[in-house]
């Protein structure tokens, strides 16, 4: 593995008061349910709000800087992140709390837990993030949705920090939200959101989350190394029944396969790089393209830089 410059020790002298945990090319692998990707040049994990504005406040503005959350949704290139890499966890970005008919959950939050949490109030609404592999934080970045439902349908605001350190809140207008997308500043790193549900039964909602799992478990294959919903689906369409009509069902690059329970998911058999399974997806954008004329986009975010051929 091709580590990049240590910046650690310069990183601490410009912010001395960091608390959270900074590491020089940790692996990224373990972090993504794909289990494949390069290094990051620096991981930060903050202990709160406040020291993640301090270091977003402190940094030189040229190096970048990219977010990371469960990893469920994400491709990480088998050259790895440079700059800075921020994971948030723990109790400060990792709590739900609940107030009448609305919920707060910090940004690390998964979403199925925020179902949960939500049920366990009578709070109907927000069963569909049963259904979501991800966390608050990408919910909010890319409209998650799932059975009927988005993250559009139940925030009222989200808050984060942007790239001066400076708190930032952003109204349900301000998100900005389409399908699977959102408008807010690539810069900003949300921290919480506000959601609001409405009154229910627990014995229904619980119901509905089970229908949900069980959804999932017939059709998705969730116990696979795989990363979620490969393609949003296109106006009017399924992005999987373009990829099978297309013959990509169970198609190979390498050991990254397009799964044959559902053709909308890419898996790694066991080999896979990351160069492997971004090669796949782009084979099958190209036979969709060619026998439909049709042009997939990813939902898997894909980060990073690919490993240098060069010297």
């Amino acid at each position: 593995m091709t580590a990049f410059p240590d910046i650690t020790p310069a990183i601490r002298a410009a912010a001395p008061a960091l608390r959270g945990r900074l590491l020089a090319n940790p692996s990224l692998a373990d972090l993504t349910w794909f289990r494949v990707g390069g290094p990051a040049q620096v991981l930060f994990t903050p202990a709160d709000e406040e020291d993640l504005a301090l270091l977003l406040a402190t940094l030189d503005p040229e190096l970048p800087v990219t977010v990371i959350g469960l990893g469920s949704n994400l491709i990480v290139r088998d050259g790895g992140i440079p700059g800075v890499t921020i994971r948030l966890g723990g109790k400060a970005f990792g709590t739900v709390e609940i107030d009448g008919q609305t919920l707060r959950a910090g940004t690390a939050v998964p979403d199925m837990r925020l179902a949960k949490a939500a049920a366990e109030a009578s709070l109907d609404g927000l069963a569909f993030f049963r259904g979501i592999p991800g966390s608050i934080g990408g919910a909010l970045r890319m409209n998650a949705g799932a059975h009927g439902g988005e993250t559009t349908d139940v925030l009222v605001e989200a808050r984060g920090i942007d790239r001066t350190g400076a708190v930032r809140v952003f109204t349900h207008a301000e998100m900005g939200f389409t399908y699977r997308h959102s408008d807010a500043p690539d810069e900003v790193i949300f921290t919480s959101a506000l959601f609001r549900g409405r009154a229910g039964e627990r014995t229904e909602i619980e119901a509905e989350m089970d229908r949900v799992t069980a959804a999932r478990e017939i059709a998705q294959p969730i116990r696979e190394r795989t990363g979620g919903s490969t393609f949003k689906n296109p106006p009017g369409g399924k992005a999987w029944q373009l990829v099978d009509a297309a013959g990509c069902r169970g198609l190979t690059v390498g050991d990254a396969q397009v799964s044959e329970m559902h053709c909308n998911f890419l898996i790694n058999r066991d080999g896979a790089t990351a160069a492997d399974i971004e090669a796949l997806g782009e084979e099958v954008r190209r036979r969709v393209r060619e026998t439909s004329g049709v042009e997939l986009h990813w939902e898997i975010k894909r980060i990073g830089a690919p490993v240098s051929t060069s010297g």
